[in-house]
């Protein structure tokens, strides 16, 4: 095939020295006309300035719109010589040029919606019987000429295929029920994009598109997905597609330094050649520095792109472009037809077939055709896509086989409308070349992409396939060299990918950058909600960087803790002591030491002391609202049982040394057995003060959630300080009180002075009740159970060790000292000297 071509290219080259009839082989005769609408030119001359509906002319040849054509005479002319899929019936086409216009597609248009036979479009009611001058219409090639002119053909539905437009626009079969595309829409393009820039890891970019419905379509769709699958548009814009207007240079200028400023290694652009040409010119020439363009083959495949100086600067270029077979014998086809335009009688006989077509109604305005050699298109011949031309006429051909109900020998002769084509176009596969193709329900078609790698070697571009998209997209990432300096992939990134554990936090005016942050302790990260962090519940917690919570544990004062093993430990040393004491007073009893502190008062005294040391055991294990009432009530009752023993000793105290003449009066109230009545009396009210602490606000089982980071802290709590302090100072005063009566004593140095004891006693727990209400108070953990075990016991063994230890110092290693002498009225105030 390719020598055949570079020999058809020399003698081409050779021959095209004078004029061709290349811009008569558009049009033909025949049983059913196929209407063609292709891009023979390029950059209208009048169009802004038309003050008058006078004829558009296209300055500029595009070769690629005259290839496309070839490749619909081309289909043509295969299957008039086909035996078997049309076989008697002879198809016709008429091809006109759009000029990438919407003003001049219109025209051939109207032209093919005219009654047949006739130059008048009919007016009426129902059009079932009318038959237009085209059965069916391939093209136009873009979006925006397709929106105008399928809504023409749609009203009278008439098949139009076209090979080109992509926009999502035209996917409505109920906007657009006759219009029908061989290409895949501008979603599965968009799709594809961003499977691409995930694989990559591409999340901060550019996106461009040219200001017509292609782009602003394509870029639309592109904008919605990408946020979906948290890619950050650091900016977007628009070429304008009016490049003569004064203000684009200024509009491409802004664009590009936006670019720059943004710092984005990656821009996606979606547009034709055209506005293409003139963003990329302005970056090189603005100097915008490398970056990795993405590109469809809207402009990819362009010469006027590839051929724009210096290009091989802007960086790495990936693309993607349609996945489109080789379609078999079209080069040579194209090879001899531009031998025979040079021939007279070729010619001759092509302008007797135009004649029959009333050429002379509309031009097909092909001017530069004629003056076009085999060569001139050579480099755009060899890459062109003509599959997606070559598939739309076949399946209007297809069509029409089934509407006729053809065989392999013969096709009936038939009156067939426009309309009847649809339902076949709709319905049933056909086959090109051995594949098979159908339209969807949308109408079109999707063969899939391949992705494309600008080559560079030596100046010589050559088009790399480096990966394929169907419904995944495969790269093979070793055949691209990037234009970094290790030929690595760039990185483009506004965030990195957060981890499980970690939340999108904002950063910056661009709501889609964010730093990844680790969710804090009690918060868990769900993959419902990735721009935040959720709370666990009260009941639960979770460490740092969580996807779930866990249930806490209960907390509090265990038994086999090796604290409250100590503190067992302690409590049961002064259990001993305080039974020890009490076993030396009991056997001592009689003694004057033991009568003189106190006598059976002091065991009472002990003997409450004792249940004070085993109500440390109510601190310990798992408490619960009644173990938390206990707790005070017996810590009351027990202190003011001992302190009301130093209340009675205080009072003799006071009567012996204040009131010496009243005293044998009450002494008889704080001595013998009326002192009984006393400790009873101090219980009752102690008891009083604990009804009201009972009524006012007893204290509470609280489950402390915010004190231990992950357990559920078990504390009792208290409800009324003011319930709490007005029974515990009950006991305060009562100690106040002995202190007052003793600390002033003096004694002989002959006799013991047993208010000393009682003062050291009382200013021992004075100074432990401050340490225990500062603590107390503050503390919500664990260590409030330790703190009051701690202070039952200082306070126990303080008063333990101030007031009866020395007493059984004497007992048992001064016995000598326990005489009555020693301690009978050892507490006597100094008589006063007499008045001279």
């Amino acid at each position: 095939m390719v020598p055949d071509l570079l020999l058809c290219l020399s003698f081409g080259y050779a021959a095209a020295l004078k004029p061709t009839c290349l811009s008569t082989q558009f049009r033909r005769p025949g049983d059913y006309i196929i209407g063609g609408l292709f891009p023979f030119g390029t950059d209208t001359v009048n169009l802004t300035a038309r003050s008058e509906p006078t004829l558009v002319v296209c300055d500029r040849l595009f070769v690629d719109g005259l290839i496309w054509a070839l490749g619909m005479k081309f289909a043509i002319d295969q299957i008039n010589n086909s035996t078997s899929l049309l076989p008697g019936v002879k198809l016709g086409y008429d091809m006109y040029d759009t000029c990438f216009e919407p003003v001049v597609a219109l025209q051939p248009s109207l032209l093919f919606l005219t009654r047949n036979g006739t130059t008048s479009i009919g007016v009426r009611c129902n059009y079932t019987d009318y038959q237009p001058r085209a059965t069916a219409v391939i093209g136009p090639h873009k979006s925006d000429l397709c929106l105008v002119t399928a809504k023409l053909f749609s009203f009278f539905l008439v098949p139009q295929v076209s090979y080109g437009a992509s926009s999502e626009k035209l996917s409505n079969p109920e906007l657009y029920p006759s219009f029908y595309r061989t290409v895949p829409s501008d979603k599965n393009l968009v799709e594809a994009v961003v499977l691409l820039l995930n694989k990559f890891g591409w999340n901060w970019i550019a996106t461009i598109g040219s200001d017509d419905e292609y782009g602003r379509g394509a870029m639309g769709l592109f904008l919605s997905l990408a946020r979906n699958h948290s890619i950050c548009i650091a900016f977007e814009g628009l070429i304008p597609t009016d490049l003569a207007d004064p203000k684009a240079k200024n509009q491409l200028e802004d664009s590009i330094k936006l670019i720059n400023k943004t710092k984005v290694n990656i821009v996606v652009l979606f547009a034709f050649s055209q506005p293409a040409q003139a963003l990329l010119e302005h970056s090189i020439r603005m100097g915008l520095g490398k970056k990795v363009w993405i590109g469809t083959e809207a402009w990819m495949l362009s010469d006027i792109v590839a051929s724009i100086p210096n290009i091989q600067s802007i960086g790495t270029v990936l693309g993607l472009i349609m996945k489109a077979g080789i379609v078999p014998g079209f080069q040579k086809y194209v090879a001899d037809l531009f031998t025979s335009v040079q021939q007279d009688k070729f010619c001759q006989e092509s302008r007797e077939l135009n004649h029959l077509m009333n050429s002379d109604m509309l031009d097909t305005h092909c001017k530069g055709c004629d003056h076009i050699s085999l060569h001139d298109i050579s480099s755009t011949l060899s890459r062109s896509q003509i599959q997606p031309v070559y598939v739309a006429v076949y399946s209007v051909a297809y069509a029409l086989h089934r509407a006729l109900g053809c065989t392999h020998q013969a096709c009936p002769k038939a009156s067939i409308r426009s309309w009847q084509l649809l339902h076949f176009m709709n319905t049933l596969p056909f086959k090109v070349n051995g594949q098979s193709f159908r339209f969807d329900q949308s109408h079109g078609t999707n063969t899939g992409y391949k992705l494309i790698f600008w080559s560079w070697k030596n100046s010589t571009l050559t088009y790399l396939t480096v990966g394929d998209y169907e419904e995944t997209l495969y790269i093979n990432k070793s055949q691209i060299q990037f234009h970094t300096a290790d030929q690595k992939e760039p990185t483009s990134e506004c965030f990195r990918q957060c981890k499980p554990g970690q939340f999108r936090q904002i950063k910056g005016f661009h709501l889609c950058c964010y730093d990844c942050t680790d969710c804090p302790e009690n918060t868990f990260w769900s993959p419902k909600d990735s721009s935040t962090c959720t709370p666990c519940l009260e009941h639960q917690w979770s460490p740092p960087r969580s996807t779930q919570c866990y249930d806490r544990s209960e907390r509090y004062l265990f038994w086999n803790e090796p604290l409250t093993i100590a503190l067992l430990m302690l409590m049961s040393i002064t259990i001993s002591l305080i039974c020890l004491t009490a076993a030396v007073f009991l056997k001592n009893l009689e003694t004057p030491l033991v009568q003189a502190s106190g006598g059976k008062l002091s065991l009472f005294a002990l003997f409450t002391l004792m249940l004070l040391c085993l109500s440390c055991c109510l601190y310990i294990g798992k408490p619960s609202n009644k173990l938390c009432v206990i707790q005070q009530i017996v810590y009351a009752l027990c202190l003011n049982g001992c302190f009301s023993t130093f209340f009675i000793k205080s009072l003799e105290i006071t009567l012996v040394t204040e009131c010496p003449h009243c005293a044998p009066i009450f002494l008889s109230w704080v001595i013998q057995r009326r002192p009984w009545l006393l400790v009873v009396s101090c219980l009752l009210t102690e008891c009083l003060f604990c009804f009201c602490y009972l009524h006012l606000g007893p204290d509470y089982l609280l489950c402390d959630y915010k004190s231990l980071p992950t357990e559920v802290l078990l504390v009792c709590n208290t409800e009324s300080w003011f319930a709490f302090a007005l029974m515990h100072s009950y006991n305060g005063c009562l100690a106040f009180v002995c202190f007052l009566c003793t600390f002033m004593v003096q004694t002989s140095g002959k006799k013991y002075n047993i208010a000393r004891g009682i003062t050291f006693a009382i200013l021992t727990y004075f100074i432990i009740l401050i340490f225990f209400i500062a603590i107390f108070a503050t503390l919500k953990t664990v260590l409030r159970s330790v703190t009051q075990i701690g202070t039952i016991l200082t306070t126990s063994l303080g008063i333990l060790g101030t007031y009866y230890i020395p007493k059984c110092y004497i007992i048992l290693l001064k016995p000598d000292l326990n005489t009555v002498d020693y301690f009978q009225n050892s507490i006597k105030e100094e008589p006063e000297e007499d008045s001279i």
